[in-house]
């Protein structure tokens, strides 16, 4: 996993939670790194899950809460670092659709060993997407958190539900249905 995505989660807990926090779940963690990472750096997943854990034990809020207040904070980044691709896109059903064919080839561009999850259209059309994710990490609470970040960016709204095909949270469909104003 890409070292941006642990300076980011970091960052996010001291905002939150306190510098207190990180340095606790970072020392309850027993982390291969020590908890020290370069943004430009790959990470062994087990090393989120372990300081998602242990956020999760400190807070009393359950992982997936974690992980979608986390891609809130994360879709700022990308706003701000990735500004000119997602500028690309008029309209959040189009670039929520272009997620495999083009964002992640965008992403292979920049960080070439990154392990992204997989994203099939299932069904599109002006005011639905029905996207299929594929990830052994299980981070769909993240991606529900992004898209609701991506209508937010456009200035839209819409109604988006998952349904776990897999129950360990592996495979997952997204059905997002543009509420009109």
């Amino acid at each position: 996993m890409k070292g941006i995505v642990f300076t980011e989660f970091l960052s996010l807990v001291e905002d939150k939670f306190g510098l207190e926090t990180v340095d606790e779940i970072i020392q309850k963690s027993d982390l291969p790194s020590k908890g020290i990472y370069t943004s430009i750096g790959t990470y062994n997943f087990s090393e989120m899950l372990s300081l998602l854990l242990h956020l999760s034990e400190k807070t009393s809020l359950s992982i997936d809460e974690l992980l979608y207040t986390y891609a809130e904070h994360f879709f700022g980044v990308l706003v701000r670092t990735y500004g000119e691709l997602l500028n690309r896109y008029k309209d959040p059903i189009e670039m929520l659709a272009s997620i495999e064919n083009h964002i992640h080839v965008e992403v292979r561009k920049i960080y070439p060993d990154a392990e992204l999850p997989t994203f099939t259209v299932l069904e599109k059309t002006d005011n639905k997407l029905v996207l299929e994710y594929m990830s052994s990490r299980a981070m769909y609470s993240f991606g529900l958190g992004l898209m609701h970040k991506t209508f937010e960016h456009f200035g839209q709204k819409a109604e988006i539900t998952l349904d776990k095909i897999k129950s360990d949270g592996t495979k997952v469909n997204y059905t997002i249905v543009k509420i009109s104003e």
